[in-house]
């Protein structure tokens, strides 16, 4: 276990610092956690809202914590679980089908001011928009995370051999959707 969890698990146990340990546990990892959730739904208000429902989450389990992956691997799982959720419900929430969803989030991409980069960096973003969530959270972990396959593994709690396949799919997707365009 890396030796900045270890302080921050040493806070929270103690009745005395646990409020300081909530703290750094927030401090440490809300900006990753919130770039991971924001590339997934793209509006900076789904994220903010995601990524501090990560932290309730987390801190209300933090006792289910075995210590097996690193603290962020295991924040990182509980984010995952929440975007993939969220998405799910706000499709079935306001009935949207797959095309409107896609539509409606490549519209956000197309407004000015909402993601910077140039002409190349829209092109994949709104190909991942045409990818199912799950290999779009997998190319995000490879290639915009760095991740290797093994803590992808322990984040999604899927076998290295499909989250390659994933991978592999989701690469070959974008391919075609940025070469079409």
């Amino acid at each position: 276990m890396k030796e900045i969890d270890q302080q921050i698990l040493e806070k929270i146990q103690s009745p005395f610092s646990r409020e300081l340990g909530y703290r750094l546990l927030i401090e440490t990892y809300q900006k990753k956690v919130y770039q991971v959730v924001r590339r997934m739904v793209l509006i900076h208000e789904d994220a903010d809202d995601l990524t501090q429902n990560t932290f309730i989450k987390a801190i209300r389990n933090l006792e289910k914590f075995e210590g097996n992956s690193s603290l962020f691997t295991w924040i990182y799982r509980i984010a995952t679980n929440e975007t993939l959720s969220f998405l799910e419900k706000k499709k079935k929430r306001f009935f949207f089908s797959v095309d409107d969803h896609q539509e409606k989030l490549e519209s956000y991409l197309d407004q000015p001011g909402n993601l910077s980069g140039d002409e190349i960096q829209l092109k994949l973003q709104k190909a991942l928009l045409k990818l199912p969530e799950k290999q779009r959270l997998v190319f995000h972990l490879k290639y915009q995370e760095e991740l290797s396959y093994e803590e992808m593994a322990e984040i999604t709690g899927t076998s290295v051999g499909a989250l390659k396949a994933s991978y592999h799919h989701a690469v070959k997707k974008i391919e075609q959707f940025v070469l079409a365009e």
